[in-house]
């Protein structure tokens, strides 16, 4: 008797366990990065002034539970080939083996590994980011912009954040030549558009 009671115990252990772990994996809502309508923009030092652009090319994952953002994670690829600073002449030479060598290093990678939540709709994420061929670990603010149906049937979710980095820390050392033109210091705003994909559907 003890034995079938043990095992009745066990069962609804199990049990247990496995209806929560359903519950908490439905509570996630999966979305497609749109990299139509999500933008990683820069700002940097040029000579005395600022010059900014844009990737306009971001693409990726985000599984986000509203309740409790902890509980979310995302993972984005932005393509270094489509940079944008309005003047064609300028991206070309951002392309070249002196600023990103996009030929060698044609994107940058975010991984998250952590999500601290501070409310339902801001938080900090921390994950791996990669830049010509160097990972680091960062951490940076974000807010959940909104919710709501798109004009197409869809149905989307926004993203703000918000970070800077040192491009030296990457490899990245125009700056460091004497009297360089260029900065070291990257501001970067990453805002981010998803569309919402059936629960059954895997994202690619």
């Amino acid at each position: 008797m003890k034995v079938k009671s043990n095992f009745v115990a066990l069962s609804l252990v199990l049990s247990t366990s496995l209806a929560f772990s359903s519950f908490a994996m439905a509570d996630q809502e999966a979305y497609r990065i749109d990299d139509t309508h999500s933008f990683a923009n820069w700002t940097i030092r040029h000579v005395a002034s600022k010059t900014s652009g844009t990737f306009s090319d971001v693409s990726g994952k985000i599984l986000i539970d509203r309740e409790n953002l902890a509980h979310s994670s995302v993972e984005a690829k932005i393509n270094l080939l489509s940079v944008n600073s309005s003047h064609a002449k300028r991206d070309e030479h951002i392309k070249k083996d002196e600023y990103l060598d996009v030929a060698k290093f044609a994107e940058m990678t975010f991984v998250s590994t952590k999500v601290e939540a501070k409310s339902n709709t801001e938080g900090v994420i921390t994950g791996t980011f990669t830049l010509h061929g160097v990972a680091k670990q960062m951490s940076f603010p974000f807010t959940v912009l909104g919710f709501g149906t798109d004009p197409w049937g869809g149905y989307r979710m926004g993203l703000e954040a918000h970070t800077s980095l040192k491009a030296s820390d990457f490899g990245l050392n125009w700056a460091l030549k004497p009297n360089a033109p260029v900065g070291n210091d990257i501001e970067i705003t990453l805002l981010i558009e998803g569309v919402k994909l059936p629960a059954e559907k895997p994202i690619k």
